[in-house]
């Protein structure tokens, strides 16, 4: 009886430490994009632009406007990045977002 009541405790500690990472803080940060590139369907100028992350679904906005949209995922890195950056692949689509002093990067799904 007593070994139930155990696993049932294990169980419930497990389901709570997956269910955390959905309740994180959204992120909200500057980024300078230095040449004209891509999020989601959207074209960007070059320029400074406020980037929302929630979760798996980022938000690029200009002022108060929201200008892009676009999905991703965090993924970890194996040592941290000195600096915020944004990766473009060859075409200009924004690939990743990484934030300086951390392991993990956003990377977008188109």
């Amino acid at each position: 009886m007593k070994s139930n009541s155990f696993f049932r405790s294990i169980a419930l500690l497990a389901a709570i430490a997956l269910a955390v990472p959905a309740f994180a803080k959204p992120i909200a940060k500057n980024i300078n994009i230095g040449q004209a590139a891509k999020v989601g369907k959207a074209d960007l100028k070059a320029g400074e632009y406020r980037l929302l992350i929630d979760g798996t679904k980022a938000s690029v906005q200009l002022g108060n406007k929201t200008v892009a949209e676009s999905e991703g995922r965090w993924e970890d890195r194996e040592s941290k990045s000195q600096y915020d950056a944004v990766l473009l692949s060859e075409n200009g689509q924004v690939k990743e977002v990484r934030f300086a002093g951390q392991k993990r990067v956003f990377v977008f799904s188109e």
